[in-house]
């Protein structure tokens, strides 16, 4: 299978060693005009990070680079953009899984954290439950957040940062 390269409009934030890697579903219109992660002012995914205690301050997604010396990257399971996840085909996740074990292998993230279902269902063809899944690439856990897209606005901000808590308690965080 030739595997073909797809840049995306919102470029990864990796490194090596990272406590926790970030998966978010695609880049939405908004974070691909900024050229950055979770772009759009009603996405609470920075918010969230802070109010987590993952972050000593809220970021804005301009310093989303910032996040290496705290130990996160950021990346996306399918690399279009599209005006919403339900916009997105299956091939638009062709590859998504290898190339997460490549990062698996390569980079060693001990957590890489999906922020929504979707992306894990896209790159795996499994429904997820929200929380630690059974499902590991290699030493490097898995984790599946809720949401924080604003069209996921019906789960209650405090059900969100449950979530996020966790996920920083699992990472020593907390």
């Amino acid at each position: 299978m030739r595997q073909v390269r797809i840049d995306s409009a919102v470029p990864d934030v990796l490194g090596p060693g990272l406590r926790i890697l970030f998966c978010g579903i695609n880049p939405g219109r908004r974070s691909a005009a900024a050229g950055a992660h979770f772009a759009n002012p009603r996405n609470d995914f920075w918010r969230l990070l802070h109010d987590a205690g993952l972050t000593p301050r809220r970021l804005e997604p301009g310093e989303q680079h910032a996040l290496l010396e705290l130990g996160y990257g950021l990346t996306n399971a399918a690399y279009r953009t599209t005006k919403g996840s339900s916009d997105l085909r299956r091939a638009d996740f062709e590859g998504s899984a290898e190339r997460l074990e490549r990062i698996a292998r390569d980079l060693r993230p001990a957590i890489v954290a999906f922020v929504g279902k979707a992306g894990y269902e896209g790159a795996f063809r499994e429904k997820p439950a929200l929380g630690l899944q059974k499902r590991t690439l290699g030493a490097t856990r898995l984790f599946v957040l809720p949401s924080t897209s604003p069209a996921n606005a019906a789960v209650p901000y405090a059900e969100r940062l449950r979530w996020f808590r966790a996920l920083a308690e699992l990472a020593g965080r907390r």
